[in-house]
């Protein structure tokens, strides 16, 4: 995928999410704009390192590395950039996305008819170790930080 159609598809994922923070979380779309034009840029200097960088990591690894330096404490403009973004809520930004989600499964549900019921088995185990790994690990922190 070329980096333009990439930024298209970020700027629909912005506006729906704008739309989808002031609908669903009651956010002003003024102030909600700021931060989600920064998770953009954020976004498409991730998937241009990917695309320049010759390594064979996937763009959302450069993405979350870059959202990561820029939000650590004593960051030049790291409160700031915290500030704008925390005023998109993150399930109006999981709205679109999971939208895209379900189009990409239709359109390819001829695919995901032949792997048959063994998909069916693997996405239940997935989804019971993502669960039993959460809890243990949240169990053991709580543990240790003596909260229970």
């Amino acid at each position: 995928m070329k980096l333009k159609d990439s930024i298209i598809i970020l700027l629909i994922t912005a506006a729906i999410s704008v739309v989808g923070n002031y609908v669903g979380y009651k956010v002003n779309m003024i102030e909600a704009i700021p931060g989600v034009l920064i998770l953009v840029l954020i976004a498409v200097a991730g998937i241009a390192l990917a695309k320049v960088i010759p390594l064979k990591i996937p763009s959302v690894a450069y993405i979350v590395t870059l959202s990561t330096l820029l939000t650590v404490p004593g960051v030049p403009g790291a409160a700031t950039i915290s500030n704008l973004v925390s005023k998109v809520n993150f399930l109006a930004l999981a709205t679109p996305i999971l939208g895209y989600a379900g189009i990409y499964t239709g359109k390819n549900l001829d695919s995901l008819k032949k792997t048959g019921w063994r998909i069916v088995v693997l996405a239940i185990f997935v989804m019971i170790g993502t669960y039993l790994g959460s809890a243990i690990i949240a169990d053991t922190l709580l543990r240790v930080l003596g909260q229970i």
